[in-house]
């Protein structure tokens, strides 16, 4: 099993028309054959402590079989289509990746 872990911080200055297409975007990576779960979600009201990092604006975490499901996933057209469509609205993203 691979974890995919997706951090992504967004540009200010998006509407939220923007962020509705962005979280719809996001979601329909689920679509993709390798995907075995997905998740999307907005930093939890969890209660604030020095080892939280809350400073993102969304997560997705893409669970997949293996390594080369992973490989598949990040050729698949669906993929490519959610970069194309929305990468200009982030200013930062960072991966987790763990087997």
């Amino acid at each position: 099993m691979l974890i995919h872990t997706v951090l992504f911080w967004l540009k200010e200055n998006l509407s939220e028309k923007d962020l509705t297409i962005f979280e719809q975007e996001t979601r329909s990576l689920s679509n993709i054959s390798s995907v075995e779960q997905l998740f999307v979600g907005r930093p939890a009201r969890t209660t604030k402590r020095p080892v939280i990092d809350d400073s993102y604006d969304f997560c997705l975490t893409v669970v997949l079989k293996d390594l080369a499901a992973h490989d598949d996933y990040q050729e698949d057209p669906i993929h490519l289509n959610f970069i194309k469509k929305c990468s200009h609205m982030w200013k930062q993203v960072k991966i987790y990746d763990a087997e």
